[in-house]
């Protein structure tokens, strides 16, 4: 296809997005609600300063900056956050604020930092020392956490500490020697490390099933880490970690479109769908990985498949205008009031799919930087 119409629609995206209103949270949209500092956002302005420099338009940067910059105050502090709800998701969006401190050397992006980083020196942990995903889930480690926490703090250990990563790499070790199951390849969505929920597993503490998405994010999270870890033993520790998750979730790619399944290995199950927003990062990891040589070239054929399949399925005109469909909107476990959300097949494909939500968009976007970048 032609590719500036996928410029063109995140340039129509950011027209249409403040602060309070950012038309790609489809929950907060959804709500009513207003804007806040939370991951979906995180997601997307990630997105947008890959897009920025890949473009060189630098209005992607500029509304990342004017988008951040109305939620950061002089001193650091953060509009509508709330660190004692010690919540992994909210650390992610502060990711960026490494990056636009170094370009425009405003000091209230590195107090906000600051800010974050006090949360995760405070978050709870289990026994082994992995982060709660949050207050509310005690004992609890979700795939989505690694991403939401451990590339913010691998870049505050990079950019303002002291270069020590051991924290990050330990959390992802214990995370592969509980959560990996060996025979299908794949990574359980969450592990309560009290085996109480009452989602887990009372012997292992697992969840029942393999949700694309969080697969997805933890895909996310280790290529990312492999382009901010210097090169060394933090570094070498989590590569063959890497490569045997995109060995594994490789042999659930559907062979027409190269997409993956909502629940990775029911493929062809009556409900199942190919999922746009893990299909785009699982193939962003492999074309990223690729690029960076942690991985064989044949990844960046596989993830630009994958791409292509995403854009002939669920990239369309609709009223005139591009729109990204297929997208998972949201899917959790628990927590104890909420027992819908019990990690089985029938859950997760409960759950609404929907369109041009930041969830799918953001990735999808990330992965289309990475084909540019190849």
């Amino acid at each position: 296809m032609d590719y500036s119409q996928i410029d063109a629609y995140v340039q129509r995206l950011i027209r249409e997005s403040s602060p309070d209103h950012t038309v790609w949270n489809i929950e907060k949209v959804r709500a009513g609600k207003p804007g806040s500092w939370n991951y979906i956002d995180g997601c997307m302005v990630t997105a947008l300063l890959a897009m920025s420099e890949i473009t060189g338009d630098k209005a992607y940067f500029d509304f990342v900056d004017g988008f951040i910059g109305d939620f950061v105050s002089e001193d650091g502090s953060i509009r509508t956050y709330e660190p004692e709800k010690f919540a992994l998701d909210d650390v992610n969006e502060g990711r960026v604020l490494f990056e636009l401190y170094q370009k425009t050397g405003k000091e209230k992006y590195r107090k906000a930092a600051e800010t974050q980083m006090d949360q995760l020196r405070k978050q709870p942990r289990t026994d082994e020392g992995n982060f709660w995903h949050k207050a509310i889930y005690p004992n609890q480690v979700w795939l989505d956490g690694l991403y939401m926490a451990q590339p913010f703090l691998a870049l505050y250990e990079k950019n303002f500490g002291t270069g020590d990563y051991s924290d990050t790499i330990h959390q992802i070790e214990t995370v592969r020697a509980h959560m990996f199951n060996e025979e299908k390849g794949l990574y359980y969505h969450g592990y309560d490390a009290s085996k109480s929920a009452f989602w887990a597993d009372p012997e292992t503490g697992l969840s029942k099933g393999f949700w694309l998405r969080a697969i997805g994010w933890f895909s996310v999270a280790l290529a990312d880490l492999m382009e901010i870890l210097p090169a060394g033993e933090a570094r070498d520790r989590i590569i063959p970690i890497f490569r045997e998750l995109m060995t594994g979730i490789s042999k659930y790619a559907d062979p027409g479109s190269g997409m993956y399944w909502q629940v990775v290995d029911q493929g062809g199950r009556e409900g199942n769908y190919l999922e746009t927003s893990g299909s785009s990062m699982i193939a962003y990891a492999m074309l990223k990985g690729a690029r960076l040589g942690i991985l064989d070239k044949c990844y960046a054929d596989l993830g630009a498949k994958t791409f292509s399949g995403i854009i002939d399925r669920y990239l369309s005109f609709t009223d005139g205008e591009l729109n990204l469909e297929g997208i998972c909107l949201v899917a959790g476990l628990g927590p104890e009031n909420n027992r819908r959300r019990d990690g089985t097949y029938e859950y997760y494909i409960s759950e609404p799919i929907v369109k041009n939500d930041a969830k799918g968009v953001a990735p999808f976007l990330l992965c289309y930087t990475e084909v540019i970048r190849q």
